[in-house]
């Protein structure tokens, strides 16, 4: 293990989704591999308990399109209620690992407060959509993973529930020599890994060819550097959610 890995910590950015239980179960694979704490966050978030304060506002029915008056007290009822789950979620996943984790619950804005924990050295995993994806799968990026992708100072993987924990290789761009936390460099951190393993350099290529090259992908991931991504999304916003492996961004 590298003295980068002793040091990392694995963030898993939760909510109450299926994108974020697939991400939960990512982080403790990592965590558990590299011996590095796990912090499960969850964020209460500030806006939408802003919002519930006015009495205009109205929540929605995702199943059924009615709507009702927001309430605080129901709202605060709920994020209690989701609390519970993830706390469930992050025992039962945690259960016969001798992993170092800890829930952190904070309130606030979500992306401010993921960018105050974030440090250079951690990993943080996220899954794609969020709560946009809860009544079914999503084609879009939800806008919070793509803020932190784009501004967090760590390392940032993008999970997908459509992706079971299954190793294979990281697949870099042609000219790209990206250090891992977890590992020295890319060799190292495709050893004999649980989600990770093995090597594949891909020529470089514009974002529709790169989603026609992953189609039938199913395992390992693709590593890119935050400028690569930045050109990605300029010629198409939503290539990254896509893509059906898990993406690894390095700063």
């Amino acid at each position: 293990m590298s003295e980068h890995s002793e040091a990392m910590r694995v963030l898993a950015l939760l909510d109450d989704s299926r994108q974020s239980q697939a991400a939960l179960a990512a982080a403790v694979a990592l965590a558990d591999e590299v011996s590095a704490e796990l912090v499960a966050l969850f964020i209460e978030d500030l806006d939408l308990l802003t919002c519930a304060a006015f009495p205009f506002s109205r929540e929605v029915g995702a199943s059924t399109g009615l709507t009702r008056p927001l309430q605080i007290a129901e709202l605060e009822a709920s994020l209690a209620r989701q609390v519970q789950r993830i706390t469930r979620s992050l025992d039962e996943a945690v259960a016969g690992r001798a992993l170092r984790h800890r829930l952190q619950v904070s309130r606030g804005q979500v992306v401010s407060e993921a960018l105050a924990e974030a440090a250079p050295g951690d990993v943080l995993v996220l899954g794609k959509a969020g709560l946009s994806s809860r009544w079914g799968w999503s084609s879009r990026l939800g806008s919070t993973s793509r803020r932190l992708v784009l501004e967090a100072p760590c390392t940032v993987i993008i999970w997908d529930e459509r992706h079971p924990p299954v190793s294979g290789p990281l697949r870099t761009l042609r000219g790209e020599a990206p250090t891992l936390p977890w590992g020295e460099s890319l060799a190292e951190a495709s050893r004999n890994h649980p989600l990770f393993r093995g090597r594949e350099e891909l020529a470089p290529m514009a974002a529709p060819e790169l989603e026609r090259f992953l189609a039938h992908a199913r395992s390992g991931a693709l590593v890119i550097g935050r400028q690569t991504l930045t050109r990605l999304f300029a010629e198409d916003p939503e290539v990254l959610a896509r893509l059906p492996v898990p993406v690894v961004v390095v700063p």
